[in-house]
């Protein structure tokens, strides 16, 4: 798991390899993560957007840039946490993720973007 802390802002990150999603000799390997987001900052926040870079080592770096997370715009109040789990799919079993969360302090409505830490993403093509 990998953490990065930014305003307050906790982000959380666990990667699976899912080798029974995956078909390595069809370059395709499937990957999940859970994100937890804690607010451990004194206001309530809201996660507006994401904005992802994906690095695959058989193709060039993908920047993906949503609203919200998994179709949700949460509001997090001071204490509160926010898990979600998504996955990505890559050509090589080998690759990297990091980005940002775009959030707003709902009490003045001021914007800052919370880091998301990178996190590697290798497949066990060596399982039983």
């Amino acid at each position: 798991m990998v953490t990065a802390l930014t305003e307050g802002i906790q982000v959380s990150v666990e990667v699976t390899y899912q080798a029974e999603f995956s078909s390595p000799h069809q370059h395709h390997y499937v990957f999940t993560y859970k994100v937890t987001i804690h607010n451990k900052s004194p206001y309530t926040v809201q996660l507006l957007k994401r904005k992802w870079e994906i690095f695959d080592a058989a193709e060039s770096i993908k920047i993906v840039e949503g609203d919200g997370v998994v179709g949700q715009q949460p509001i997090l109040e001071k204490g509160e946490s926010h898990t979600y789990v998504s996955g990505c799919n890559l050509k090589s079993g080998l690759g990297k993720m990091k980005g940002v969360y775009f959030m707003e302090k709902l009490y003045d409505g001021k914007k800052f973007e919370a880091q998301i830490p990178e996190f590697q993403m290798i497949a066990n093509i060596f399982h039983n």
